[in-house]
């Protein structure tokens, strides 16, 4: 919604996504359809979930933005999402032309988004749909039987999952990755670091069933991706990215400083 919502009313240049609305369910976009119009809610409630959306998609500019340079600068010939949920990426990026993505998520998800992006067009050499239950599925495993090929670079996205994720889960995850890595390949990935609104906003999402379980400071982060073998390249909160992204000093107002992009090699 937050990256449906900014889509062509951003001072952000580099930022754009024409998918985003197409893979939202249809009250979802309504709503967005609404806040482009300028309609403000008259109930309070409303209201809460206008201004919510407005921050959503200025937090959804700057990570967009800031992934997409990174998928860009590595060239990688394969990338991986993983938790792709409704990430459009290989439906909007010509950049992706001569590579193999493929999408890592939940196979209920995953149908659900295969059906909505039925309208759209691929730009992507190939995409190539991995379904994982991770209560029962080994990552690697399903990677490759579905043709990934560890003796060549990959770009992994990480976006929006690790702080959902029990911090021995995460480590598990990136030793599936390093196994995978060849020379070349980097990680790009988000994560939160501790401040008092990560606290009160993880009141809310605990209240939607979706509960933060970890967060790190840049220092703690940095020693856990050394562990398994990525060395940090960058790694930036969305206040310190704004001043790159954002023409309108006003639209870099309200990133949330707890919220950071880091981006690694294979050490």
């Amino acid at each position: 919604m937050g990256r449906a919502a900014a889509h062509q009313a951003t001072s952000a240049a580099r930022f754009s996504d024409p998918t985003a609305l197409a893979l939202l369910s249809e009250e979802s976009r309504q709503r967005v359809l609404s806040f482009r119009a300028g309609q403000l809610p008259k109930d309070w409630r409303g209201r809460l979930r206008h201004e919510h959306l407005k921050r959503l998609a200025q937090m959804m500019v700057a990570r967009t933005v800031a992934i997409d340079d990174a998928v860009r600068e590595a060239k990688a010939p394969q990338l991986v999402i993983l938790g792709a949920g409704l990430d459009g990426r290989a439906w909007r990026m010509a950049e992706l032309a001569d590579v193999l993505v493929y999408e890592v998520d939940h196979p209920d998800s995953q149908h659900v988004k295969r059906e909505r992006a039925a309208c759209l067009q691929s730009l992507a050499r190939e995409l190539r749909f991995v379904p994982v239950d991770f209560t029962r599925d080994r990552l690697g495993d399903a990677l490759a039987a579905a043709g990934h090929d560890p003796a060549l670079p990959t770009t992994w996205i990480w976006e929006g999952v690790v702080m959902y994720l029990e911090r021995a889960d995460i480590a598990a995850t990136l030793g599936a990755l390093r196994a995978r890595s060849a020379p070349g390949s980097r990680l790009v990935v988000t994560y939160h670091s501790p401040a008092l609104a990560l606290w009160l906003g993880a009141l809310l999402v605990r209240r939607l069933g979706e509960p933060f379980r970890s967060n790190f400071s840049p220092a703690e982060f940095r020693a856990l991706l050394a562990q398994h073998g990525f060395e940090v390249l960058q790694d930036e909160s969305l206040p310190e990215l704004g001043p790159r992204i954002f023409a309108d000093p006003a639209q870099r107002r309200g990133l949330m400083k707890h919220s950071r992009v880091a981006t690694a090699a294979v050490a």
